[in-house]
């Protein structure tokens, strides 16, 4: 029955704002958490766990975790929380991802442009308390890393796609790749359901559709699914 958002204001503290859906009255509230606006990198994440906690990252391109939870359900007052401990200095595009259940998915890249890998962390509302699912689900083999969106279904499969960067040079982008999970994100398998060999690298990975070097490929795909969890990808680049 709410709506709620967050942005930077011109003092760079982000701001929570919440709603009821048929009112035009906002709660708003900002907190002394201080971000950079004017690096696209450090955008703001946010999402609500079964028990009406929100979470929120905010800030990142290369530091560590800044991650923070409500006190309490439905409310935007929020307090420091940890998630796992490691892998958590090093934190660019920071993503949570409601599954039907209540928990949370948290992915991120651990590293920096063409050396990065993707990390995987699973919320679980019922013991509040987070786990490592995988410390590289893609892995960059220390000469590359994936730009990544992700998206889940009505049915719970989540859905992943990247490119991949060989450098920090955005020249180097190339293909269009694709991975989904049945089980919130702890087994992996192409289109066809095959199974992926853990972690996937550039050898393994499915091309949804191949793409060259030096194709002003943009860095990160956009994701969603329609009703009937059929996966839908955006991207741009030139062509031949």
């Amino acid at each position: 029955d709410f709506q709620y958002l967050s942005y930077y204001d011109a003092q760079k503290n982000v701001v929570l704002a919440k709603r009821k859906l048929d009112s035009d009255q906002w709660e708003i509230k900002k907190t002394p958490l201080v971000g950079n606006p004017k690096d696209a990198h450090n955008s703001i994440s946010m999402a609500f766990d079964g028990e009406g906690f929100l979470h929120l990252a905010w800030n990142h391109h290369n530091v560590p975790l800044q991650y923070q939870k409500s006190d309490t359900p439905e409310t935007l007052t929020l307090a420091p929380a940890k998630m796992v401990g490691t892998q958590e200095n090093r934190v660019t595009y920071p993503e949570f991802h409601q599954l039907p259940n209540g928990d949370l998915l948290f992915l991120y890249r651990d590293g920096s442009s063409g050396n990065g890998n993707l990390v995987v962390n699973l919320y679980h509302t019922k013991n509040k308390r987070w786990e490592r699912l995988h410390h590289s689900l893609i892995d960059g083999e220390g000469q590359r890393n994936a730009y990544w969106q992700a998206t889940v279904d009505t049915k719970g499969v989540v859905h992943l796609s990247w490119v991949c960067r060989e450098s920090p040079d955005v020249a180097s982008n190339h293909d269009l790749l694709y991975a989904r999970s049945y089980d919130s994100g702890r087994t992996w398998v192409r289109s066809d359901d095959t199974p992926y060999a853990l972690p996937i690298n550039a050898k393994n990975a499915e091309q949804a559709w191949p793409i060259a070097q030096n194709s002003s490929l943009m860095n990160q795909t956009d994701m969603t699914n329609d009703a009937s969890g059929n996966p839908y990808i955006a991207n741009y680049w030139k062509g031949a």
